[in-house]
């Protein structure tokens, strides 16, 4: 029988096999494809800590049922190690025989040490003994006592040693082998991977990874004993556990406990350079991993931490001219911000139009007198946030300000720490999200006292409050006046904060109370209106499809005729194109310059067009076990908008890929006779004209191959 499910992980693997695509593109400037491929890994880094840790938790407590696609949770782990693996491969196989030269044939040289001059050799080592040498501490590793502390993520050096003489031999801690001993070291995260040698040689830059330093002068950190073998190696932990919900008295010490816990934990990965088969399997058996937990690479480890290569001054040749962001004209620079949001609903559309207006929400709302109170969820911020600080400066001003701060935020749990009592001590209530629930929600509203009445202004967004990645992530925020949202989004701070049944609510829709139900309802009602002379539609865009009771749904829709078409940036348990009950479903992913993140839903509804912005995927997480976030578009021009954003994703010909029923994606190309379309691009255009003119109608979007910032 054909499963009618994929498995959730698998698929997951076959997105970032899309992004590792890009990254093997010849066509694309080196810089780039380096960072598509530094994406992989880091996203492979997160992957072993969450999913894959679940999936070996699960077959440690035994019994479990097979997935929904009938996979065993010891078939998924095999077939896991056997898609990394294969993809590991492609990635270290293109870094060196095609990135690394390309980058070397631009001008920016990787040296190795079998490639070291003599000036190199002595440069390098002097510079290990001044800078490098100082903040290393080796670490030996005895068979009669516990690992010294191995930190997730973090790079490590190993060494294999042997006495010089029999004097030193005498010292060694007895359980040891007599001719061997193994000491590890921590790559300090402080200094920079990339060493750059001082010569310049008309217009090259030659440089030396900081591990390739570190093993080959660190024979100086042993006297008395002889390097013979060296290994770069890191580890990765299981990060798949909660902090206990009902310490409430002391929840931030909770999870501070909990981040300690993390860099401790069970080992459930470690990668590593080749030329250590000892060094390997020691390491391997003290944390309990068997072979398929161990992936030899052929280095750099952590690619994504020489980021800096990609911003080094003087190779802009080497990489793609960075995208313009243009300015939202709707507000003008000199208008008051309340003045225009009271006129109309506002649409911002990141990253193609600026995040500025957002902040600008914050500070004058922390600056104006008439403002007494703000409240916002805060989910993911950057380290010097300015939303943070305008949230400060409000508190100290005299405003109430409420800040429900959620410390779940996976790895980002120790910075929301920081900032959540920084803003404490400036006076503002903060709220630690609900036990049980992450709050996942993006909203903030300003109440404004105006002339005798109170004026409340909202902001709804699909994405974070997140200075740095709404330069990266595409979102679309509203920021709205009316008074049936901000009296939705009162209710919805109230039963946050405070002690509240459920309210029903005018035009928001909230998980885990009703949003999944109101989905489920949606694509039911257009099942019940389909037929041959008005076959029901549905568009949706979202960055995961995991709910077997909404892709059933959907199932249902496609039989009764409806016309389903699905953007699904990452993963996708939903089978398309199975004859009788997904012909009618088309799922297409578009991975390119920035990342896909918002979350847009169309229904024909019988010409009663509705359209919907949210916080949440389709996945069990977001619609059961977080609070999250789906509001209606309402102002016809804004709606027009948004459905032009949503139909151009199904247009795409060049960043695009189409499913299969046998779960391959496969890359889109214009048919003979066809326009290339890139929907990035379009955007990008469409940004600009309506920046010079903001009068363009909101469905005008050019087709150009590339850019205007590239032109």
């Amino acid at each position: 029988m054909e499963a009618v499910y994929f498995n959730r992980d698998l698929s997951w693997i076959d997105f970032n096999q899309r992004v590792l695509e890009e990254g093997l593109r010849p066509d694309l400037l080196p810089l780039e494809r380096f960072r598509y491929l530094s994406i992989v890994s880091a996203n492979f880094d997160e992957f072993f800590m969450i999913r894959v840790a679940a999936i070996k938790q699960a077959t440690r407590m035994g019994g479990a049922p097979p997935d929904p696609a009938g996979l065993s949770p010891e078939a998924q782990l095999k077939a896991v190690a056997e898609k990394v693996r294969a993809m590991f491969s492609r990635q270290y196989e293109c870094l060196w025989h095609d990135v690394f030269p390309a980058l070397a044939q631009g001008g920016l040289c990787l040296v190795r040490p079998d490639a070291y001059t003599r000036a190199d050799m002595d440069y390098l080592e002097s510079l290990f003994m001044r800078e490098i040498y100082p903040v290393l501490t080796p670490l030996r590793i005895e068979e009669d006592r516990p690992l010294p502390s191995i930190e997730s993520l973090r790079l490590h050096a190993a060494f294999l040693l042997t006495a010089d003489s029999a004097d030193t031999a005498d010292t060694v801690t007895a359980g040891e082998a007599a001719d061997a001993y193994i000491a590890i070291l921590r790559i300090p995260p402080v200094l920079d991977r990339i060493v750059r040698f001082p010569e310049e040689q008309a217009g090259k830059t030659r440089w030396a990874l900081l591990d390739d330093v570190v093993t080959t002068w660190g024979a100086a950190l042993f006297p008395g004993y002889r390097v013979q073998e060296t290994m770069i190696f890191k580890v990765n932990r299981d990060a798949d556990f909660s902090v206990d919900e009902k310490r409430d008295e002391d929840f931030v010490e909770a999870m501070e406990e909990v981040l300690e816990n993390r860099e401790n934990s069970r080992a459930v990965r470690m990668v590593f350079s080749p030329g250590s088969t000892r060094m390997r399997d020691t390491l391997a058996r003290r944390l309990e991993l068997e072979d398929a937990d161990l992936y030899e690479v052929a280095g750099p480890l952590n690619p994504d931490t020489l980021s800096g290569l990609v911003t080094l001054p003087g190779f802009e040749h080497l990489r793609e001219k960075p995208w313009d962001i243009y300015r939202n004209v709707v507000f003008g620079e000199d208008e008051s911000l309340w003045d225009r949001i009271s006129q109309g609903d506002v649409l911002l559309h990141l990253p193609y139009q600026s995040f500025d207006p957002v902040i600008r929400f914050f500070q004058t709302a922390a600056a104006d007198p008439q403002v007494i109170a703000i409240k916002a969820t805060l989910y993911r911020t950057s380290g010097n946030s300015p939303i943070v600080k305008a949230l400060e400066q409000a508190a100290l001003n005299g405003k109430q300000v409420i800040a429900v701060v959620e410390l779940k935020a996976r790895f980002d749990e120790g910075r929301n720490i920081s900032w959540a009592n920084r803003l404490e001590k400036a006076g503002v209530i903060v709220i630690y999200g609900l036990a049980r629930l992450k709050v996942h929600a993006k909203v903030s509203v300003v109440i404004r006292q105006e002339n005798d009445r109170i004026r409340r202004y909202v902001h709804l967004s699909t994405g974070n409050y997140n200075d740095k990645t709404a330069k990266l992530y595409e979102d679309i925020g509203i920021f709205t006046a009316r008074d049936e949202i901000a009296f939705d989004t009162g209710l919805l701070f109230n039963m946050i904060t405070g002690y509240s049944v459920i309210q029903l609510m005018r035009k928001l829709v909230i998980a885990p109370t009703g949003l999944k139900h109101q989905l489920l309802d949606l694509i039911d009602r257009e099942t019940r209106r389909s037929n041959q002379a008005y076959p029901g539609r549905i568009m949706a865009k979202m960055n995961a499809l995991a709910d077997i009771d909404m892709i059933n749904a959907l199932y249902r829709a496609s039989q009764a005729g409806v016309t389903v078409q699905l953007n699904v940036r990452g993963i996708c348990m939903l089978v398309p194109n199975i004859a009788g009950l997904s012909e009618h479903i088309r799922v297409v992913s578009v991975v390119d310059h920035y990342l896909e993140h918002s979350r847009i839903f169309y229904f024909a509804n019988g010409g009663a067009e509705e359209l919907f912005l949210s916080s949440a995927d389709w996945m069990p997480r977001n619609l059961e076990r977080r609070v999250e976030l789906m509001f209606p578009i309402l102002q016809e021009d804004i709606r027009a908008q948004v459905y032009a954003i949503l139909e151009a994703y199904f247009k795409d010909n060049c960043q695009a890929r189409l499913l299969g029923r046998d779960g391959i994606w496969t890359r889109l190309r214009p048919n003979p006779g066809e326009q290339p379309f890139r929907v990035q691009t379009a955007l990008l255009f469409h940004a600009q004209k309506t920046s010079e003119h903001p009068w363009v109608t909101k469905q005008e979007f050019t087709v150009r191959r590339s850019p205007p910032g590239a032109l």
